[in-house]
């Protein structure tokens, strides 16, 4: 796919970024802790501009769903902790710039956009995952402020951000509150290891007082902000997928043609080459929907979300089958735990669940499809 103008220019950047931390890559995504390396290269690419609006020093008017995209591409087929690191500091701190108070915006959005802040967007909790409607952390007034009660589950960034965007019962409906971590009553609780770990852990608040100003939005806006965070960054999962089937995909054909069996190289013999093929027609094709997607996204966020969903769903599938027949196509040599394949196929699989699953999607998408058929 020919890319032209800025996001050529954003693609080369994140290119040599990813470059760059080749040689630590395997390192950092072994750890469920922040990799500091990580952390100041992609400081120093200035690429998490792409993440805030340029009236608190991004790098577009707009948060730009394509350029997003064109980075985590990158990135992922590289160091899923950088693709990470990256992408939650848009979808953290996104709802910030469309609606928090001028004061909230301008202690944390520059930092946010020169990785001096991390960003954290905490929704669900232990019995709430998918149905966020059933989430119990709540924000009761207290004089002219807040206070914030509950217990957020599998949270990026926990015990690394500094400051979460909470989603919290407010009264009968859903709000956002922008939470520094250092609140007092805010504590952290790292969980087990993931199989492709992670910056990960719970958020718990007891008692936490907040200020008026804490609030994003007016109050019962929560569900609106998070699906207008989730209909900008969701496409960007795909971007991520589909940057992994890439890899994966350039890691076996590498192996295929340097390995003979039956007196020639693996590349040749019928059943491989089906396995490969096979597979670049998943990565590409799942590429132009992306891009494509993206596009669309750029004028209508909300209006996109479905097809967001759709991208987000047709190119984690597809990783996954990539990198299994990746894995197929390399034998035994797939299975050797520290290769790069091996933890290709382990980060494959949480893009089919985190920021909706696949089930949950196909939903949406299916009462899209019934909405848009005439009778």
């Amino acid at each position: 796919m020919t890319f032209e103008g800025e996001i050529d220019a954003v693609r080369r950047r994140a290119r040599e970024l990813a470059d760059r931390l080749e040689p630590i890559a395997a390192e950092a995504d072994a750890s469920s802790q922040p990799d500091a390396r990580v952390r100041a290269a992609l400081a120093e690419s200035g690429l998490t501009s792409l993440t805030v609006p340029a009236a608190w020093g991004g790098a577009a008017e707009t948060v730009d769903p394509v350029a997003v995209c064109a980075v985590r591409e990158v990135l992922m087929g590289t160091c899923s902790h950088a693709d990470s690191l990256f992408a939650l500091q848009g979808i953290g701190s996104f709802a910030l710039g469309l609606a928090a108070d001028d004061a909230v915006r301008e202690r944390w959005l520059p930092r946010v956009a020169s990785l001096e802040a991390i960003a954290a967007l905490a929704l669900t909790e232990p019995e709430a995952g998918s149905d966020l409607k059933a989430i119990t952390t709540a924000a009761r007034p207290v004089g002219q402020g807040f206070v914030l009660d509950g217990h957020k589950s599998f949270i990026s960034n926990a015990g690394d951000a500094d400051f979460y965007t909470v989603l919290a019962r407010e009264g009968e409906g859903y709000s956002l509150f922008a939470v520094p971590a250092d609140s007092e009553g805010l504590r952290t609780e790292p969980l087990p290891d993931l199989i492709a770990p992670h910056v990960i852990g719970d958020v718990l608040f007891e008692g936490v007082e907040l200020p008026p100003e804490s609030r994003i939005g007016k109050a019962g806006d929560g569900f609106r902000l998070t699906l207008s965070t989730l209909a900008t960054f969701r496409v960007s999962v795909a971007a991520a997928a589909v940057g992994l089937a890439d890899a994966a995909l350039r890691e076996a054909v590498r192996h295929a043609a340097r390995r003979e069996q039956f007196g020639r190289p693996l590349v040749s013999l019928g059943p491989v080459a089906a396995l490969l093929a096979d597979s670049w027609a998943d990565v590409e094709s799942t590429r132009l929907l992306t891009y494509e997607v993206a596009a669309a996204v750029r004028d209508d966020p909300l209006g996109q979300l479905d097809r967001s969903s759709l991208a987000k769903l047709a190119a984690s599938e597809a990783a996954g089958r990539v990198v299994d027949r990746c894995v197929q196509v390399m034998g035994r040599f797939g299975l050797a735990k520290g290769e790069k394949i091996e933890r290709l196929y382990r980060q494959a699989r949480p893009l089919r669940i985190y920021e909706g699953t696949s089930e949950v999607l196909k939903l949406g998408i299916a009462r899209r499809l019934a909405a848009d058929t005439p009778a």
